[in-house]
């Protein structure tokens, strides 16, 4: 029989020890016990070998930078730094996640279409690699705080793609959007951008979709983006040092999902590297790559205690402590536009045989509370535990955390045994 995808996703990523999913080598049962519910817990070494399988995927080509706005816990970016990736951020706040992380400021990217002067001022000053433009305004602003403060500030062009270029489960580009010049409009941009003395322009950033599981439109992507930057580099009249790729690599929330083919992407890098080569003025650009989700989503699961388990009308309602304040993603409303159950276990009944579906809400007074519509779990009852997989991005602090001021969810790291409590339930 073919494994579901949760029984896959527990294969690939964690260990069962007799009815206990255990995550970093502890069971989640004690884990929930010790720290409380609801919890996040991370495992660190999931989070590791992801990176790593996918530097070893990009070896030769591209660079890693961790994106934070898929979870800015300064541990788990700290994580992934003292593995070698660089940060993209998104925000003043995200910036000072990734400085308490230890993150350098030469190490990080700000990108997003809303910064606000304040923010740019502050990380200029700083001493930060790029600022990634992406309005006129934005074009003065940066130059205006660069010669403010006697600084050539390093920037690139984010650059809204043509519709061909665009893919994956949310598309960010190719259709009118805040993200980005359009591709139509770059010899007016970089004209802009070359008649201000205070910036040095390093390069582009595309990023035209998001959730991409199939490897030729992430490939597909690229290529254009390297093709963008060659355009960028002839109107400019300089070599670029920068093409930063986006993220968008996506991970199997839903069954039918497959797993993002890194084997194609190490069989693509000899002909990206060729399409690099052939301009002289990308010959030494350095490829980005910033994954958020790709690298965080897997090692997180996020642990729920059974309040009730009641039958309404012939469905079985288990009414947890948890929900979509702290997992909107989980709930469907975080982007979904047909609502699907994430790959949810009862990780102290993992040697149960004898499962019925269950409908899994949280405590809030409303149906958008719901993490699961039709999920096979065992006979479950009062402080039993649930355990959403695949939650280690766009958890916590995407979620309307004071909704009806409910309480926090706790955040812990585990790795090889050792915990290091992150926040508190």
């Amino acid at each position: 029989m073919t494994p579901t995808l949760t029984e896959t996703l527990v294969q690939r990523h964690f260990s069962v020890s007799g009815a206990d999913l255990c995550v970093g080598g502890l069971p989640v049962r004690e884990l929930a016990a010790h720290h409380g519910t609801p919890l996040f817990i991370y495992d660190g070494g999931v989070m590791r070998a992801n990176y790593r399988a996918l530097k070893q995927a990009l070896q030769g080509f591209a660079h890693i930078h961790y994106s934070v706005k898929a979870n800015p816990a300064p541990a788990i970016i700290r994580l992934f730094a003292s593995e070698g990736a660089g940060v993209e951020i998104a925000s003043i706040g995200e910036y000072r996640a990734a400085r308490a992380a230890g993150v350098a400021p030469d190490r990080i990217l700000f990108a997003g279409p809303g910064k606000r002067v304040a923010e740019l001022e502050a990380v200029i000053a700083d001493g930060i690699d790029e600022v990634h433009v992406e309005s006129y305004e934005e074009i003065a602003r940066v130059a205006a705080i660069g010669a403010r403060v006697g600084l050539r500030v390093r920037m690139s062009i984010r650059v809204n793609p043509v519709a061909a270029a665009q893919g994956g489960a949310m598309r960010m580009g190719g259709k009118p959007a805040p993200f980005g010049f359009d591709e139509e409009d770059l010899s007016n941009v970089v004209a802009a951008v070359m008649a201000q003395d205070a910036l040095d322009l390093r390069g582009v950033h595309l990023f035209a979709g998001t959730q991409i599981l199939d490897v030729d439109v992430l490939l597909s992507q690229w290529r254009h983006a390297i093709d963008v930057a060659s355009r960028v580099a002839a109107l400019a009249g300089k070599p670029l040092h920068t093409i930063d790729l986006g993220g968008g690599l996506g991970i199997p929330y839903f069954q039918g999902e497959g797993t993002l083919d890194l084997a194609g992407i190490t069989k693509a890098v000899p002909d990206l590297q060729r399409l690099l080569r052939a301009d002289p003025l990308l010959a030494d650009a350095r490829p980005i790559v910033e994954p958020g989700r790709f690298l965080a989503g897997p090692g997180g699961v996020y642990v729920m205690a059974v309040n009730a388990s009641k039958l309404s009308r012939g469905t079985r309602f288990l009414v947890t402590d948890g929900g979509m304040h702290h997992h909107l993603a989980a709930s469907g409303n975080l982007g979904q536009i047909i609502k699907r159950d994430y790959p949810i276990v009862a990780p102290a009944r993992m040697d149960a045989r004898d499962t019925s579906p269950a409908t899994v809400v949280g405590p809030l007074c409303t149906p958008l509370d719901t993490l699961a519509r039709k999920t096979d779990l065992p006979d479950l009852a009062a402080d039993d535990l649930i355990a959403v997989l695949q939650s280690g991005a766009y958890g916590r602090t995407a979620s309307p955390s004071g909704f009806l001021s409910q309480p926090e969810a706790g955040e812990i790291l585990v790795e090889s045994g050792v915990v290091e409590v992150m926040s508190a339930a």
